[in-house]
């Protein structure tokens, strides 16, 4: 995707403010100046065209641990920001009528209905109310479809399925990556990528990332003593991470958290969902109706986040940000309104859009701070690109 057709002649043709914008671009350059950051890259788009992209400081290729200038065209993993870009895919299945939310899990898979696993809606796992967020898969079984079929065979629950909310990194789109596969008999790799990713413009966004490309892809590091990961995030180890500077494992497209893209694909592909449908190519990817079905708050008051306790305010396979004076911890900043909805990505990476602005960002980077750092990070330069329309 070449970036030049995207992007506005000056910020304020797309109704951008040039100074506000220039906030954000400062904000994320400062970490890089300041030697928090490695490098960083920040989009902000409108009206289906990218306000400006800017990316800053260096990175390494390829395990060679050489410092090379990042570009606009530096590609990074983004981690769970993928969880969106799978779960429109999704949303394009109830919206053709090959999946209801309401239907049992195990009536699709059926290897999957084992070990009280049985009654799982396709809704809890959209919701991550499911039950098996530490369900067990190793890597060397994630591109092994006969191995994927004996996991889900194999998981039993962590609690009743609908009675409590804990992330599921990985599990949970596994499960919906094998229903998009039995409903279109469709690699779920291509099915996304033919179904949302090209029309929506975002042809350089990928999930299974092609061999040739892995020069673009900065690598992943650790800037900071790494830590166990939070309540909910098990999974997110720091070998984890680290994982996803191999080859074979970008190959593999993890639906949960694989994804390969740049900030500008991030915030082009949330301008296909927050305006009706229709991606920066003019071509439409889902109905509007479809997606504001899709972007409202479906879990309860009850469905709390571990140890923070604060209600998830999830839709399908999205966060919204709310009206409860929690939308910073959500990842959304404190100035966008309740409707904004995306999703963040481990280490900080930045995907979400307001349907009251017309607003979308994409942020990321290649290194890992600690959970404070980067809390104030995404905050920061949330807050700051909501406040950028005119």
């Amino acid at each position: 995707m070449a970036l030049e057709q995207y992007l506005a002649a000056k910020p304020e043709d797309i109704g951008v403010d040039s100074e506000k914008l220039k906030a954000v671009f400062a904000r994320a350059k400062r970490d890089v100046d300041d030697g928090t950051l490695k490098s960083a890259q920040v989009a902000v788009a409108r009206r289906g065209r990218l306000a400006g992209v800017r990316t800053f400081g260096t990175v390494q290729h390829e395990g060679r641990g050489e410092e090379v200038p990042a570009t606009n065209d530096t590609l990074y993993a983004i981690f769970s920001c993928t969880k969106a870009i799978v779960g429109a895919a999704t949303w394009a299945l109830c919206e053709e009528g090959l999946l209801d939310i309401g239907e049992r899990v195990a009536e699709i898979i059926p290897e999957f209905g084992t070990n009280g696993k049985e009654g799982i809606t396709a809704e809890q796992v959209m919701l991550h109310i499911a039950g098996f967020p530490y369900a067990p898969f190793s890597p060397l079984d994630w591109d092994d479809r006969e191995r994927r079929l004996q996991r889900f065979a194999s998981w039993r629950l962590n609690w009743e399925p609908g009675t409590r909310f804990e992330y599921h990194a990985t599990s949970a789109h596994w499960v919906l990556a094998e229903i998009i596969e039995r409903r279109t008999g469709m690699d779920f790799r291509r099915y996304v990528r033919e179904r949302i990713l090209e029309p929506a413009g975002v042809d350089e966004l990928y999930l299974g990332l092609p061999a040739e490309l892995n020069g673009r892809v900065a690598d992943v590091r650790h800037l900071a003593p790494p830590t166990p990961p939070p309540g909910g995030w098990g999974e997110v180890t720091p070998e984890a991470i680290l994982a996803f500077n191999r080859p074979e494992v970008r190959a593999v497209g993890v639906p949960g958290g694989g994804g390969i893209g740049g900030a500008a694909q991030l915030a082009l592909f949330y301008q296909a969902l927050v305006n009706g449908g229709e991606g920066p190519s003019g071509k439409r990817i889902l109905k509007p109706e479809t997606i504001e079905w899709a972007t409202q708050v479906r879990t309860r008051e009850y469905h709390r986040v571990p140890i923070l306790d604060y209600p998830v305010n999830r839709a399908l396979t999205v966060v919204v940000a709310g009206d409860d004076g929690n939308m910073h911890l959500r990842g959304f900043g404190r100035t966008c309104s309740p409707r904004a909805f995306g999703h963040g990505g481990a280490g900080g990476q930045i995907g979400w859009c307001d349907p009251e602005t017309g607003i979308s960002v994409g942020y990321c980077t290649e290194g890992f701070l600690d959970e404070i750092q980067q809390g104030r990070r995404i905050t920061a330069i949330s807050s700051l690109a909501a406040q950028c329309a005119l």
